[in-house]
């Protein structure tokens, strides 16, 4: 796979910027974290080279000097939000996030349930994280948050949340998903600390917009494409542009709610230490792309890949056509089609010589392979099998499992297991290759090629299962299927 990205370097420059951060205020700094700390595979698709967990890497380098605190909102534990990707519900993530940041030395500090209003759901929640051992402080709803800055650094605003107690220089706010309070967390925080005479301060991280490239960049536009069923758009930061003349890159929620963060940060510390929205930020990654053309066709070939997975969401119903229709001005702009995605003229041609359902996978050096639909396999596990072959330069005569493995597995399915579909998905395929492995060295030599997927490219001419979806990302595949159901599957092969 071709690098445009150096992460060697970015994890030394990420970490000394926020150790120069914390030096900028002395005792203490708040860093919200935006994005995903883990398994962050948007930005490894746009920056090619960039390892999705790279940002917990780096807090690695600083993990003696750093404690986590995780936000979530009281209200999304009432209503039981899920994070779509992982399909569990936030406070479910929480206990995930605890497990994880333990398991790579790290120490979790405490857990803070925002919007808390009495909630039995979220009482319920912190009775049973107390019970972990877990430290758990209540922040409160605050009246005419956040205009009315008066009242909210008062006494009557943050002064009624309970005080984070923290020990360490560098406090990661991090939560399960969005709009689980980390800035007025943050905030909260300084307000307390500032009482008690501890000099902290408060910074922001977040990936994308990459602050240092233009508006226009397909990386940031990419960004803007992850983000079309919200509100949030790039924009030029005028008030950075005004206090130092130069052009960088924000987006508009930051931009808006700047102006009243810097009254607060002066209402608490005295002075705003920032004169911009960028002032805030300390990300390093655009000192860091060492290919621009090979990031710009990355974000180019996202933009698509992104096109394709809101269109499913809007047939879903899960999100407006809206965000189907920003996307394609995007696509416009960046005077790109779905043709400009190879693997999807492969899988749609060999759907239309089959009339089945098919996929198709592009290797990272450009070889295209493709499955159909059969009595044994589904499309993507047919292409997973056929990819893997061309990967070991096994004869695509050679079977490499045998269906004597395949049938029982069938069987299994449809008459312990209800299952309607007979057919092997991704995930039972691999455990069937491995199993043939112990005695198939030819299986054996296929099952090797797995970690050579990474970086390729796969779609489908329908929709794919979950189970297919996932595993296929777990393999390191960009994925893209059409916005068609399997309804009518199980028919064609009758």
């Amino acid at each position: 796979m071709k690098i445009g990205f150096d992460n060697k370097k970015y994890l030394e420059m990420q970490s000394a910027k926020i150790l120069e951060r914390i030096s900028m205020f002395g005792d203490k700094l708040y860093l919200e974290f935006g994005g995903k700390l883990f398994d962050d595979y948007h930005a490894s698709r746009v920056l090619p080279g960039f390892e999705p967990d790279s940002k917990i890497k780096m807090l690695s380098e600083l993990k003696d000097k750093a404690e986590i605190l995780i936000d979530i909102n009281a209200n999304d534990i009432e209503k039981n939000k899920t994070r779509n990707d992982l399909g569990i519900t936030y406070d479910t993530e929480v206990f995930r996030l605890i497990d994880i940041f333990r398991s790579r030395g790290f120490y979790v500090g405490s857990v803070v349930l925002t919007q808390f209003a009495e909630q039995p759901s979220a009482a319920a929640f912190q009775k049973r994280l107390e019970n972990f051992g877990m430290k758990v402080y209540r922040h409160y709803p605050i009246e005419g948050y956040p205009s009315e800055v008066e009242k909210i650094v008062s006494e009557e605003g943050y002064g009624k949340n309970e005080y984070v107690i923290t020990t360490r220089p560098l406090v990661v706010v991090t939560a399960p998903g969005p709009g689980s309070g980390k800035m007025a967390t943050c905030l909260s925080q300084l307000y307390h600390e500032n009482k008690h005479g501890v000099k902290a301060g408060y910074a922001k991280y977040e990936t994308f917009p990459i602050w240092n490239l233009p508006l226009s960049h397909p990386v940031n536009v990419a960004y803007e494409a992850a983000t079309a069923d919200l509100d949030d758009v790039n924009m030029i930061d005028p008030f950075h542009l005004e206090a130092y003349g130069k052009l960088a890159v924000n987006y508009n929620r930051d931009v808006e709610i700047f102006p009243v963060l810097s009254a607060m940060l002066s209402k608490i510390m005295g002075s705003s230490p920032y004169k911009s929205p960028t002032d805030m930020g300390v990300n390093m990654a655009g000192y860091c792309i060492i290919d621009d053309e090979i990031c710009a066709n990355a974000s180019k070939q996202e933009i698509i890949r992104r096109y394709y997975a809101t269109r499913i969401d809007v047939l879903k119903g899960l999100i407006s056509k809206d965000a189907e229709t920003k996307i394609e001005i995007m696509m416009q702009k960046m005077h790109i089609t779905i043709n400009d995605r190879a693997v999807v003229a492969a899988a749609l041609n060999k759907e239309a010589v089959t009339g089945l359902p098919a996929a198709a996978i592009e290797l990272t050096d450009g070889q295209m392979i493709t499955g159909k639909t059969s009595d044994l396999l589904g499309a993507s596990a047919a292409a997973l099998l056929n990819a893997l072959k061309v990967l070991g330069g096994i004869d695509d005569s050679i079977p490499l499992i045998s269906s004597a493995v395949i049938e029982p597995i069938q069987k299994l399915k449809v008459e312990h297991m209800g299952s309607a579909n007979p057919r092997l998905h991704t995930d039972e395929i691999l455990l069937s290759l491995a199993v043939s492995a112990v005695t198939n060295p030819t299986a054996a030599h296929a099952l090797r090629q797995l970690d050579k997927l990474k970086g390729a490219q796969f779609h489908s001419t329908v929709i794919l299962s979950h189970v297919d979806e996932k595993t296929l990302k777990k393999l390191g595949i960009g994925i893209t299927c059409e916005p068609k159901r399997k309804k009518t599957v199980d028919t064609y092969l009758k």
